[in-house]
């Protein structure tokens, strides 16, 4: 349905004055000079950006880059299956299954993490297992283990509703024709799970690369990310122009990766 001609600037309003007007601001201000006791002076300079390129910055990207792929990879994994299984119970029990799994995501994002941490920290009833997770994913398993708990749900809805609407005869014409599960996999269902996983792909990607709570409550100093970093350079140092190229960085590479999902997601099968 289209916007009247008279209420159709409203939504361009509220975005130029929410979205692209902080936006400008965080721009103008990466190029501004830190002064004394952390005040904003605005003598222009590139500084901001080229102390980028310092090798702890530069591994913080890198590491932040991974652990965001690394949580929208697993949460793929996990959803597919998982909504695969309640897609495919009777109807009467799907509404049970997904208030079910909802239910944690009703929390506090805050009160869920202490939870986790309270159970598997060193302390708590679980602390062996989350020993095991540590040590296998090195300094952030942890942090891993938080992330993909709190955005598993953003990549399970797109996927569980394409599965709702899929046509399962075409599986059962594929058996007919002779094709392994493996070929039932990549030359049915995948090709229709496509938009749907790039969908999820955003939702969870982009937030797990701009976290700070989780890495900061599970990982502590040692997880340091780049969500945390930008959060440090307002909060603590009071280097606010090098926050904002921080920030200006972050969300270039997070334009980006939407655009790269999007793109994927559209490709023809």
């Amino acid at each position: 349905m289209k916007s009247s001609p008279k209420t159709g600037w409203l939504p361009l309003a509220w975005f130029g004055v929410f979205m692209v007007a902080p936006m400008g601001i965080l721009v103008a201000m990466s190029f501004a000079t830190r002064g004394l006791y952390g005040r904003v002076e605005w003598t222009l300079t590139h500084e901001n950006y080229l102390r980028l390129f310092d090798g702890l910055y530069l591994l913080i990207f890198a590491k932040s880059l991974g652990l965001a792929a690394a949580t929208t990879l697993l949460c793929l994994v996990l959803s597919i299956p998982l909504a695969w299984a309640i897609a495919t119970r009777p109807a009467s029990q799907r509404l049970t299954w997904l208030i079910l799994l909802a239910l944690p995501f009703m929390v506090n994002l805050i009160s869920r993490i202490y939870a986790i941490r309270g159970v598997l920290g060193y302390d708590g009833p679980l602390a062996f297992l989350g020993t095991w997770i540590a040590a296998v994913g090195a300094e952030w398993g942890l942090v891993l283990y938080g992330m993909v708990s709190s955005y598993l749900m953003f990549m399970f809805f797109p996927v569980y509703v394409a599965f709702e609407k899929f046509d399962y005869l075409q599986i059962e014409a594929a058996q007919d024709l002779g094709a392994s599960s493996w070929t039932q996999l990549r030359r049915v269902i995948w090709p229709q799970l496509r938009k749907p996983v790039a969908a999820g792909s955003v939702m969870v990607f982009v937030p797990a690369l701009g976290e700070f709570v989780i890495p900061d409550l599970l990982g502590g100093a040692r997880s340091m990310m780049a969500g945390g970093l930008v959060t440090e350079q307002f909060l603590k140092s009071r280097d606010w122009p090098f926050g904002a190229a921080l920030a200006v960085v972050l969300v270039a590479i997070m334009i980006f990766f939407v655009g790269a999902f999007r793109r994927w997601g559209e490709r023809e099968s």
